[in-house]
């Protein structure tokens, strides 16, 4: 008798495990649509698209991109600013990603995303830095706003 009910106790034990996992699976928090314009940005960084690159950005003037003491302004100087530093004459642009990330909510139409960038150049070089990006809720989906990131490396 007692092996029976042994065996009925570790047959519901079982059952609540389960089912605890189930439920922990089904009520796990889904990543934040900023999450997906991060990576579209990196996939198109690392085909070499900057254009496609900067479809995660705000197409507007009042973009804000801070990186190393300098303010650039519009979507458009920061594209040319993209260019000019990855793509210009003697340039590369290397493989990115994101090896640290936090995206934290705001409210449900802002977000923060908060971590460490990381470039690696085909020549064995490794750049890395620190970045603080706004995402807003637009009309055409979720934009960085605003971009703040540092270099290790001037």
């Amino acid at each position: 008798m007692v092996s029976g009910l042994l065996a009925r106790r570790l047959a519901a034990v079982a059952l609540l495990l389960a089912s605890a996992r189930f439920l922990g699976a089904e009520t796990a928090a889904p990543a934040h649509p900023a999450r997906a314009i991060l990576d579209a940005q990196i996939a198109a960084w690392n085909r070499g698209d900057l254009t496609g690159y900067m479809a995660g950005y705000w197409n507007s003037p009042d973009l804000v991109f801070f990186s190393n003491g300098q303010e650039t302004r519009g979507w458009h100087p920061t594209l040319d600013r993209y260019r000019a530093r990855y793509q210009g004459e003697g340039k590369q642009m290397g493989t990115l990603d994101f090896p640290l990330l936090d995206i934290l909510p705001l409210g449900p139409e802002a977000a923060l995303a908060r971590g460490q960038w990381r470039l690696r150049m085909p020549d064995g070089r490794e750049l890395t830095g620190m970045t603080s990006v706004v995402f807003r809720k637009r009309p055409e989906g979720w934009r960085i706003v605003h971009d703040h990131s540092s270099s290790d490396v001037p």
